[in-house]
Parts: C-alpha cells; structure tokens; sequence
C-alpha cells in the first residue's frame, strides 16, 4: 500500500503569503482596523470587533455588506471589496466581518452598503 499526500487547494502557501501581504499592505496604507486576520488563497478573511469597525472599512474602500441570518439574537455582517490594485494589475477579495446584536444602533452609511435590506 502506497501512500500519497494530496495538496488540498485551500492550502497553497505560497498564494496565501502573498494575499496576506497584500492585505496587510493595504491595511497599513489605510490605517483599517483588523483585529483578526485569516490568509487564504482566494481571499482574506478580517473579524472586526463591531460594527463602528466595519464602518471604518465602508468609508475606506466601499464595497457591499451582506447581512446574514439573524441567530440566536445576532447575526454576522460581512464587507466584500478588495485591496487597492497593485502594480501588476491584481487585486486581492477582502472579506470583513462582524458580528450585530440585533437591536443594536447601525450608521446610515453601513445600512445603505447593505446589498440585501
């Protein structure tokens, strides 16, 4: 019996070092706030604190919110844009998210991002 590893393509590190550093340029250039930042090869996933944070990225670098279901009193926002384009034309997807207690005060500027109100 021979056995054989498989590169799983969520795991390319090579694509996922450069989305991080791509991210973490613009981050930096920006001054956003990302508490937590997940690097993968398709994206980069940002968890922010709250949603004044989310706000921040709004104001920054546009972009739509998705509003997900409300569970258990809360619900998870997520910002969907990209990292300015870089010299060779490329962008990298920017995935922030949130958590809202439902109920919770939200500006007018994050309401009108939202793509499915």
């Amino acid at each position: 019996m021979i056995a054989q590893i498989t590169q799983l393509p969520h795991r390319d590190p090579a694509k996922t070092s450069d989305n991080r550093l791509a991210a973490e340029a613009a981050l930096a250039y920006l001054s956003l706030p990302a508490p937590t930042l997940v690097a993968r090869p398709d994206s980069v996933h940002v968890i922010v604190d709250d949603v004044d944070d989310l706000a921040a990225w709004v104001y920054a670098l546009g972009g739509t919110v998705h509003r997900g279901p409300s569970t258990d009193g809360a619900a998870l926002w997520t910002r969907r844009t990209a990292t300015p384009t870089r010299a060779d034309g490329s962008t990298v997807a920017i995935l922030v998210h949130t958590a809202v207690v439902d109920g919770d005060p939200v500006l007018v500027e994050v309401r009108r991002a939202v793509a499915n109100v």
